[in-house]
């Protein structure tokens, strides 16, 4: 697999051209479809079926740094689920996977929603580390393991 560095000069759109997953024209309808409908770029994109859920996530963590991380086969401990309330976790699409001692892993599908670190940080004073997830991935988790309560 091609490695990509870290770039965030760039806009998402052109970090999926470079990468193969969609072309100029594709950008440019997701574009004016945006303008038309509001939402983000990436969750156009994927609406259009142009990208995956996992190839916007990859681009963001290419994008910004962030680490990627699939929660399909994650297994979370009940204390970490604890941390968070579900209705928190749904309201910012977050879900807690790991924590040591202060530092409280949480995976988003928006890294960029500070509002929501800044909250979980105040909310249960740890600090908070963010990996991507997809959105789909995170909503599962939040099924899977707010269900078993």
């Amino acid at each position: 697999m091609k490695q990509f560095n870290r770039d965030t000069h760039k806009k998402l759109g052109e970090l999926l051209i470079e990468r193969g997953v969609i072309n100029h024209a594709q950008i440019e309808e997701a574009l004016e479809y945006r303008e038309k409908h509001g939402g983000l770029i990436g969750e156009v994109l994927v609406e259009l079926n142009f990208a995956t859920e996992k190839d916007i996530a990859q681009a963001i963590t290419c994008q910004y740094g962030f680490p990627y991380l699939p929660l399909l086969n994650y297994e979370i401990d009940d204390e970490v689920i604890n941390a968070i309330p579900e209705k928190v976790c749904r309201q910012f699409c977050l879900i807690p996977i790991d924590k040591i001692g202060k530092s409280l892993t949480i995976a988003m599908s928006d890294p960029l929603n500070l509002k929501a670190s800044e909250d979980i940080e105040l909310m249960t004073g740890c600090i908070v580390q963010v990996f991507v997830s997809t959105t789909t991935d995170i909503k599962q988790s939040i099924e899977k393991y707010y269900k078993q309560k």
